[in-house]
């Protein structure tokens, strides 16, 4: 029986929260969820949400952690441990204020990069090896304390630009599960708004 692959979607659960950059997580997951016909439900074991899909001959279970962000781990860990998902099959979508708006950066592993929701999955997974896929919301006026940037809501050309941003995240989370990481990332990294190629 082939293990199960598991998508995170990081962010922070309320509807005050759902449509700022912190949430870019949940939003991808959302549309994966949208795009694969798979239903939410609540699990209170794990305090998520859950929807599960068979997507390209895999089973594929999306989660979005209900604790807030800095908790995320608790659910992830929860959710590993039960369905005994092997770490490179745990893709976690998490919001990254060092990338632009309009890249999307796929990795099998690596640092938190001071990402409270990362760190806490680090921690309960007890690793640094699982894949991890950025999205861009870029930062102001390269302001260390930015709080209030992740909280806030995309602008209007922001949310323009998200929405190819998330239709090639889920392509490249296709690929990743049909043909591999290395693929995936060669194939989609990257800036996904062709008037900024040049930056």
């Amino acid at each position: 029986m082939e293990p199960m692959h598991l998508i995170v979607g990081l962010g922070n659960p309320g509807a005050e929260y759902a449509k700022t950059r912190h949430n870019a997580g949940f939003l991808l997951v959302e549309r994966l969820a949208e795009l694969w016909r798979a239903g939410w439900t609540k699990e209170r074991k794990f305090t998520a949400r859950v929807a599960r899909a068979e997507r390209l001959g895999r089973k594929v279970l999306l989660a979005e952690p209900q604790t807030f962000m800095n908790l995320s781990g608790e659910s992830v860990g929860g959710l590993v441990k039960y369905y005994q998902v092997p770490l490179e099959k745990v893709l976690v979508v998490v919001d990254d204020a060092d990338l632009p708006v309009g890249e999307i950066r796929l990795r099998p592993g690596g640092g938190t990069g001071g990402h409270h929701g990362l760190e806490s999955v680090t921690q309960h997974l007890g690793s640094k090896a699982f894949p991890r896929l950025r999205i861009g919301i870029g930062r102001q006026d390269e302001m260390r304390e930015i709080t209030g940037h992740v909280l806030g809501k995309f602008s209007a050309g922001e949310s323009a630009l998200l929405e190819k941003v998330l239709e090639r995240a889920a392509g490249q989370i296709e690929c990743w599960l049909g043909d591999g990481l290395q693929k995936a990332m060669s194939q989609f990294n990257g800036v996904v708004d062709s008037t900024n190629e040049e930056k």
